[in-house]
């Protein structure tokens, strides 16, 4: 697989009767190895180990309804409350993280109103905070470890 710009906490892979696949901590199970798939590990990882971000407040994949649609955001990442703080849309490295990309995860947004959203190809990040009061997004230069986005919820 190719190498991302995102730290590598050693993402673990295998070869077996069904592939390669790689090991999702967060869902505890092994998937295919795709390229987004890779990105996805990489940024699961990077939230958990260099973020802060407790992996039992992780969702992966998590469904949502948008328009009577059914949708999966990549990553929700919820305050110790149950309320979502953040929302990670990944796509694979050959993917450019353009205006579609962009607008998918503002689609996905309108359900969950989180404060900060990323977007990502591996390659590529984006990060912003998102004051829905005001209707402004501020874009960041990377995202603020747990404990800015979820403030006042403990340890």
């Amino acid at each position: 697989m190719q190498v991302l710009d995102l730290p590598d906490h050693g993402v673990k892979t295998k070869h077996g009767a069904d592939g390669h696949t790689v090991f999702d901590p967060i869902r505890r199970r092994w998937l295919a190895l795709t390229p987004e798939e890779w990105v996805r590990q990489h940024v699961l990882n990077h939230l958990v180990h260099d973020l802060g971000c407790p992996a039992s407040l992780i969702g992966v994949e998590t469904p949502l309804t948008l328009n009577g649609l059914s949708k999966r955001a990549d990553i929700v990442v919820h305050d110790r409350s149950g309320q979502p703080v953040l929302l990670v849309e990944c796509k694979a490295p050959e993917v450019p993280v353009g205006q579609a990309v962009f607008e998918q995860a503002a689609r996905y947004n309108l359900v969950y109103k989180v404060r900060y959203l990323m977007v990502t190809n591996g390659l590529r990040h984006y990060c912003c905070a998102v004051d829905h009061q005001r209707g402004t997004v501020e874009f960041l230069q990377a995202l603020p470890p747990f404990t800015l986005m979820a403030p006042g919820v403990g340890p």
